[in-house]
């Protein structure tokens, strides 16, 4: 079986060096939809270095994404590529991010893997920290596709415990355009996963055509969240987390829609939505916590 799970789980963590600069930072930016307009006070903060503030969910590309790839390379996991999906991302941020980094750690492991049946949610975490201490924490859930069926712990549905989501209408709607080549800007910070960029690898995994990766929607609904919400301060932002309902295609439009203070205070749920396939969901279970 390409998934063993006991061997995966309690494999020794990895630890590996992670370095970024001001070029990272402002590439991840333009990928999820920063710089319109390009001379807005508010956007410049994403993508001018004199002035560069770093979005929290950059905490999942930093270094390439070395979560991820370290994570489906691990001991007891060989999966198609094809057949994986993200199921949800959660991060932790310790500290605010800065623009910079020359000597950062990451120790990742595999935290658990559940069954769910016909498929595999693999569960990895990622700490980071640099000589002053702790930076970010992530998790994340990856389903795997016709690897279940071993035996195991079925754990929490999708990976992730569920968020009721508000029956009053939201306190901020947002929608946010995708560029048609959105999905092959965000890649160059790091996730190579052909599903994203060849319609062929696209239409072989089940999809028409090449899909928008699940992290790039995870940080244009963040981004949103704190232009509208949080006054376009990225420090106040301490976690956020998510659950992947279904794509979005590029050139499609991304609706976020948020709640204030839901169930209390410092905290804000939010789901996002294809607006021009009848409001399909992307995502959901979604609550961002902040100072």
């Amino acid at each position: 079986m390409p998934i063993d799970p006991a061997r995966a789980v309690a494999a020794a963590p990895r630890t590996v060096p992670l370095a970024w600069d001001h070029k990272d930072v402002l590439l991840y930016h333009l990928g999820v939809g920063a710089g319109t307009p390009a001379t807005d006070p508010g956007e410049l903060r994403y993508t001018l270095e004199s002035r560069l503030h770093v979005l929290p969910s950059f905490a999942t590309v930093a270094g390439g994404g070395m979560a991820l790839a370290g994570g489906l390379t691990a001991p007891g996991i060989d999966v198609d590529l094809a057949a994986v999906l993200h199921g949800g991302q959660s991060v932790t941020v310790h500290r605010p991010l800065p623009v910079r980094a020359t000597d950062a750690t990451q120790t990742s492991r595999v935290a658990a893997v559940y069954d769910k049946g016909k498929a595999a949610v693999i569960v990895l975490r990622a700490d980071v920290a640099d000589p002053d201490g702790p930076l970010w924490t992530c998790v994340s859930q990856i389903f795997v596709k016709g690897e279940g069926g071993f035996g195991g712990e079925r754990g929490p549905s999708g990976g992730q415990e569920r968020t009721a989501t508000p029956t009053t209408p939201p306190d901020v709607t947002a929608d946010r355009p995708l560029r048609e080549d959105q999905a092959l800007l965000y890649r160059l910070s790091g996730d190579w996963n052909p599903l994203h960029a060849d319609p062929d690898f696209a239409r072989r995994a089940g999809f028409d055509k090449p899909i928008l990766h699940g992290l790039c929607s995870y940080g244009i609904a963040l981004k949103a969240v704190v232009d509208t919400v949080l006054d376009g301060d990225v420090a106040r932002v301490r976690a956020y987390s998510t659950r992947f309902a279904g794509v979005v295609y590029p050139g499609e439009t991304l609706r976020v829609r948020m709640w204030r203070d839901t169930p209390g205070p410092g905290r804000i749920q939010l789901t996002a939505t294809a607006v021009e396939r009848e409001d399909a969901p992307v995502l959901t279970d979604t609550v961002v916590e902040y100072a």
